[in-house]
């Protein structure tokens, strides 16, 4: 029998039969929990690299994959070893596949050396032998339903007497898995869990004085829910042959629901993010007081008619440990599993439609020998699995290429989870787990509990084709006429144009003035603003009165530009339309830039001298204030206001930043001045240039 997963004696590869329980006397597995703890063979599916406690005599390095042909089949190092093999028939030449294996050869080994110099990854852990207690006692404490057995990694519900008369469940695992398994005790799922330390299984004696709390807390028996891993199977099989041998009423279910070999392996299919399902048909059973035996009848159906495959972008690291493997930053990998074992194969990354369709192609590929049978018409419960580190952004958008899929294939989607349930510490990647249900199924699906990890799931089918609500119509607005002392239209369309092709000449200058203090994004954020003014204008003439004008621009600017930028011009430019309403006059113009900038202080928090675009307004503001005087000259006005503007930018490169992005910045990092400043005076510099021309 294969040894333990992860290097550590735990859990090793997965068993034959990944289905069947375990009833009966079993084989001697006392001696077999022995053998494997000494000989440290490993199972085919057990993972590349970092391990636990005790390292095996003889493991796969970190970065090593078995030398996969396009057709899948594995094969060994030894063929490749001193070159390509030369070919009979070609006059001592080399083959093109003998060559094409050995350059594959070579690239894995060029990852390996890579890998070796990689540092061990950051972890925010008090300790690395002790991040197992702790993030379980972390759980316990947050949690008044969960409690700690006293000298055991085991949690098990604060409500122990709720059990007397039904059947306890009990699974659990190695660390890592987040928030599984720990997070699923509760009425109506687990009744305890048992965990071993990162990637490594529970100790035997956990998982017996687990038995043996729930058996005198009056259990009418007990299930252990296992994942089809070496080490789980043994520990927790030898915990059940001891508690049986006290008097116990104990059975055994191997969860087995990975979908990504395509040919029968002798370890069975790995147990993966569907044991989740099964711990929560499980719960609804023993809640609704169902025996032990159809509990294990009805779950062991179940667990024949599930698939999961996973798909990485990245490794995941034991604390301590460097990564298990590696990726080129253009790669993901199919099927592997949840402590960084090999996958089927690597691939390109592609788009998350593409991504989501390959996996579903490979789960339901009739060739597959692990495939799960799906037809038009049938109906499943979806499980899209953060692996860790993949973000809610990316989560959400593989979910919704799930739903899509599914419907195209005329599967019916009866309910979605999407959210963290099993994870591999760190890793980003996401998992798909499928499970075919009928009416009970679903029901038993739906059955409330109390467990915190399981989602607060709507007894609702997914779709695609979601009813959108209308958006609310928008009010006529009175129009306004347009006055002949404000510009025409024709020549706030020549203005407009001058001011967009100046930002766009600048979208460069402003991003690497943006890099030191913000995200490097002004330039682009001004620029899409340009385009979206051009392509309006060239749509229609704008509108020939100042307040529709600006108002206009506001609206446009708020959809279209994005960002905080977006914002404050809006804020400002809706401000600065209220004075204008039916004038037009030189002194409505003064007042317009005294309601811009107040709602810009008022709203975005940020004063003259705290380097931000105001900087620049505030100081041709100063200036404008001479448009009240009669007989001013605008142009002569607004050229002095321009000139202000620009020197109030240029002076922001020797303040301290009090407001927006560059205020958590020290101040002796920024060298040059505010781009949103510098942008405030181009766009004036531009207004009146194109009001001279």
């Amino acid at each position: 029998m294969a040894a333990a997963r992860d290097g550590a004696g735990g859990q090793g590869g997965p068993m034959p039969d990944a289905t069947d329980t375990e009833s009966g006397a079993s084989p001697p597995l006392a001696a077999a929990a022995s053998s494997a703890r000494s000989s440290h063979t490993q199972d085919a599916a057990a993972p590349r690299g970092q391990g636990g406690a005790r390292a095996p005599a003889r493991r796969r390095r970190p970065a090593e994959r078995p030398v996969t042909s396009p057709e899948g089949s594995t094969r060994g190092r030894s063929a490749l070893r001193g070159g390509p093999r030369r070919s009979r028939r070609a006059g001592g030449q080399p083959n093109q596949r003998d060559l094409s294996l050995f350059s594959q050869e070579l690239l894995r080994r060029a990852q390996r050396n890579h890998a070796a110099h990689m540092e061990v990854s950051k972890k925010l852990v008090n300790s690395v032998a002790g991040c197992a207690d702790d993030a379980l006692a972390g759980l316990v404490a947050c949690n008044p339903g969960i409690q700690l057995l006293k000298g055991h990694r085991v949690a098990l519900r604060a409500d122990l007497e709720g059990i007397q008369g039904r059947v306890a469940l009990l699974s659990g695992g190695g660390s890592g898995h987040e928030p599984a398994h720990a997070g699923y005790i509760g009425k109506g799922m687990l009744t305890g869990v048992v965990a071993g330390a990162v990637f490594t299984s529970p100790a035997v004696g956990s998982i017996l004085a687990a038995i043996r709390a729930v058996t005198q807390a009056g259990a009418a028996g007990t299930l252990l829910i296992v994942k089809n891993y070496t080490g789980d199977r043994l520990n927790f099989g030898l915990a059940l042959e001891r508690a049986r041998a006290e008097g116990a009423d104990v059975q055994m279910v191997i969860v087995g629901d990975d979908s990504a070999f395509t040919t029968r392996k002798k370890a069975g299919r790995r147990g993966l993010c569907g044991t989740v399902l099964i711990h929560k048909v499980a719960g609804a059973l023993a809640e609704a007081g169902a025996s032990l035996n159809k509990i294990v009848k009805t779950v062991s159906a179940a667990t024949k008619a599930m698939g999961t495959l996973g798909l990485s972008l990245s490794p995941c690291s034991v604390p301590g440990s460097k990564p298990t493997f590696q990726l080129a930053h253009d790669e993901m990998e199919l099927g592997l599993g949840i402590h960084g074992e090999a996958g089927v194969r690597r691939m390109k990354v592609v788009s998350a439609d593409k991504a989501v369709e390959t996996m579903l192609t490979h789960m339901t590929d009739p060739s597959n020998a692990s495939h799960l049978p799906l037809s038009p018409g049938s109906s499943v419960v979806l499980v899209v699995n953060n692996l860790g580190g993949l973000s809610y952004l990316e989560l959400g958008i593989v979910a919704g290429a799930a739903v899509r899929s599914l419907e195209s294939r005329g599967i019916h989607v009866a309910r979605a989870l999407v959210g963290s349930f099993m994870t591999a510490l760190e890793m980003a990647g996401v998992s798909l787990t499928l499970l075919l249900v009928d009416e009970e199924l679903l029901r038993l699906i739906d059955a409330k509990t109390t467990a915190v990890a399981w989602p607060n799931l709507a007894a609702a089918p997914a779709t695609s084709q979601r009813e959108e609500v209308p958006a609310p119509k928008e009010e006529l607005k009175t129009v306004q006429p347009a006055t002949s002392t404000g510009p025409g239209g024709q020549r706030a369309q020549l203005v407009l144009e001058h001011v967009c092709s100046t930002l766009l000449a600048m979208e460069d200058k402003l991003n690497e003035l943006d890099r030191a203090a913000g995200d490097g994004d002004c330039g682009h954020t001004h620029a899409r603003a340009a385009r979206a003014i051009q392509e309006w204008v060239r749509a229609r003439p704008p509108p020939a009165a100042p307040a529709q004008l600006l108002s206009a621009l506001a609206d446009l600017l708020l959809e279209e530009m994005g960002g905080s930028s977006g914002v404050l011009y809006g804020l400002f430019l809706t401000a600065a339309a209220q004075p204008l309403h039916n004038r037009s006059d030189l002194p409505a113009w003064a007042d317009a830039m005294d309601a811009g900038i107040k709602a810009m202080q008022r709203y975005g928090g940020a004063a003259a001298g705290d380097r931000t675009m105001l900087d620049s307004l505030c100081a041709a503001r100063e200036v404008l204030q001479a448009l009240r005087t009669p007989g001013a000259n605008l142009l002569q006005v607004l050229a002095t206001a321009v000139q202000s503007a620009e020197a109030a930018a240029e002076a922001t490169r020797h303040m301290e930043a009090g407001a927006g992005r560059a205020s958590y910045i020290s101040s002796a990092q920024l060298l040059q001045p505010d781009p949103g400043a510098v942008a405030a005076a181009a766009v004036l510099r531009a207004v009146l240039e194109g009001l001279q021309n």
